[in-house]
């Protein structure tokens, strides 16, 4: 089990500039973004734009995940993933959303998720989470992926393997005619088998035009995830697991969830589109 210290808020450099031909979300400069009133079912054109975003927002993530090792920020981090994504056209989703102060989400150790990029230097046995969603064409890609930073333990090296793992056997589940609640069952019926605690309050959703459809996409097996999945259902998947508990703090940013115990948490999320027989990841690099 690592021995590292948990975690303290760093200090946030300024808001990253954005070229003013890249377009938008309409949230950004809004306390909140408006309501999502459109279909959850995509046409082919609106998926194929999603595939743009997608392909960015991994190649994004994967240019920020080069720059992992010890002694770097996360703002760093925050940088090459932000530059990434203005160079190809693309505006980064999370910044503005809500009021979200950066360009991605880095999480490590026991932070679930939503950690903001800060002076925070990592450490060697780091396991590291970044959340990159790239905005283009007027729709959303999200995706993330956690990352081992240096000499990581056996503990938690297994812990990411498993929850990587966790989210493959969960894409193969999509199906049409399924309900979602077949996603959360694979997902926590993985997890148990090895005592892991599967985060319950934060979930996968619908995206599209919108970065939060509405539909909710639980890592767990609810009774109440009954919508069925149809051909054209775009989504994330995005399980989050826990060496402990699955419950959580928040800190007062209002943004760092924290697992309540402390300990380490890993998440790895892809976005979809259900097919006719099965799921296409649009989040590939």
């Amino acid at each position: 089990m690592s021995g590292q210290s948990l975690l303290v808020p760093g200090e946030i450099t300024p808001i990253r500039s954005v070229p003013g031909n890249i377009r938008r979300p309409e949230y950004v400069g809004k306390p909140a973004p408006a309501p999502y009133t459109g279909p959850e079912i995509q046409d082919a054109e609106t998926v194929e734009r999603m595939r743009i975003a997608g392909r960015i927002a991994a190649q994004a993530m994967e240019e920020a995940a080069k720059h992992i090792a010890p002694g770097v920020t996360t703002d760093e981090l925050d940088r090459v993933a932000h530059d990434f994504m203005v160079d190809h056209g693309a505006y980064p989703s999370t910044l503005g959303y809500r009021g979200f102060p950066k360009s991605l989400c880095s999480s490590l150790n026991e932070v679930i998720c939503h950690g903001i990029p800060d002076s925070t230097v990592l450490r060697d046995g780091d396991i590291v989470n970044l959340d990159v969603t790239a905005y283009i064409n007027g729709v959303h890609g999200d995706n993330n992926a956690t990352y081992l930073c240096g000499d990581v333990d056996e503990e938690s090296r297994l812990l990411v393997e498993r929850t990587r793992e966790s989210l493959s056997r969960a894409i193969k589940a999509v199906r049409p005619g399924r309900q979602i609640n077949v996603i959360g069952r694979v997902i926590e019926s993985y997890a148990k088998r090895f005592g892991y605690g599967v985060v319950r309050d934060f979930t996968g959703h619908g995206i599209n035009s919108s970065f939060h459809s509405g539909l909710i996409v639980p890592h767990y097996d609810s009774p109440h995830a009954t919508t069925v999945m149809q051909p054209g259902m775009t989504f994330t998947i995005e399980p989050m697991l826990t060496l402990g508990t699955h419950e959580h703090d928040m800190w007062d940013d209002g943004w760092t969830v924290v697992t309540k115990d402390g300990r380490r948490t890993a998440q790895f999320e892809h976005t979809l589109v259900v097919t006719e027989t099965g799921a296409e990841i649009l989040t590939l690099p």
